[in-house]
């Protein structure tokens, strides 16, 4: 296994890249294309950890990722939250009055609507934020303009001509840290438990197995489903929790879920990140 490379999807200077570093400022960054990628360079050892967006707090979730997890050998390890600031970065020396086009990701070009339209800019496509800067970076045309991260704008050489243009200010991401082998951390209140459960063909199965939660007194953090694979007969549902397996109240409320689903997979016993738990 490679140490000290942390891999994302993306190029560099996007949000997945700046994550990373924050997460790991000591660790060498790594872009892959897809999120297949990043998990297939965990496994085959190319990189130590991978970190992948799960969910924002206006796009909601990442279907993709949800599905790759079903299906993979690897381990959270770790979740790291991320205000999401979208800055307009343009050519060295440009002037916001020279401006006519932005180019950026969809989802970024919604999230700072409210700027565009009273800059009176064109909208442009791109694939990713980063990538908008890179190509306005090459391009040096000074009539267009990139939605992108501080980290773009020092990578590509891009003037930051206004800063936080996105409408609303608490925007951000989760990010999740993937990993070849579990770690083991001590119960404390920072821990979080995540599991994939596939639910029985029961009447009122969901409910009944999230009864002793409830019971238990475990703190649900998160829980989201899904149709895997487009079967339209099962739901696969994605659970966080507030607790550690070793507590005999989380035994107790896994022991209930079992007892209504078809399976129960382990995806992670790790540390949340702080700002989960800074209003609790």
């Amino acid at each position: 296994m490679t140490k000290n490379i942390i891999g994302y999807q993306g190029v560099e200077g996007a949000h997945s890249d700046m994550a990373c570093r924050r997460a790991y400022p000591y660790a060498q960054t790594k872009p892959y294309s897809t999120f297949e990628d990043v998990f297939e360079a965990v496994s085959n050892g190319e990189i130590e950890i991978g970190i992948i967006p799960i969910e924002n707090s206006y796009a909601g979730r990442v279907a993709e990722v949800h599905n790759i997890l079903a299906n993979t050998e690897l381990h959270i390890i770790g979740e790291y939250f991320q205000k999401i600031e979208h800055h307009l970065l343009a050519v060295k020396g440009t002037k916001i009055g020279d401006i006519k086009d932005v180019v950026s990701h969809p989802q970024a070009l919604m999230q700072c609507a409210k700027s565009i339209k009273e800059l009176g800019l064109n909208k442009i496509e791109a694939l990713n934020t980063a990538i908008a800067a890179k190509n306005i970076a090459e391009s040096g045309d000074k009539t267009k303009a990139a939605i992108a991260s501080e980290l773009a704008a020092e990578i590509y050489n891009l003037d930051i001509l206004q800063r936080n243009v996105q409408t609303a200010q608490d925007n951000q991401t989760i990010f999740i840290a993937v990993a070849k082998e579990p770690i083991d951390p001590e119960p404390a209140d920072n821990i979080v438990t995540t599991l994939l459960f596939t639910i029985r063909n029961i009447p009122a199965a969901l409910y009944k197995s999230l009864g002793g939660f409830a019971t238990n007194n475990v703190n649900m953090l998160k829980l989201e489903s899904y149709i895997p694979g487009g079967q339209s007969d099962m739901a696969d549902f994605f659970i966080s929790f507030q607790g550690h397996p070793k507590e005999r109240r989380v035994q107790l409320a896994i022991e209930e879920l079992g007892f209504f689903t078809r399976k129960v997979k382990l995806l992670g016993v790790y540390p949340g990140d702080s700002a989960r738990f800074s209003n609790s």
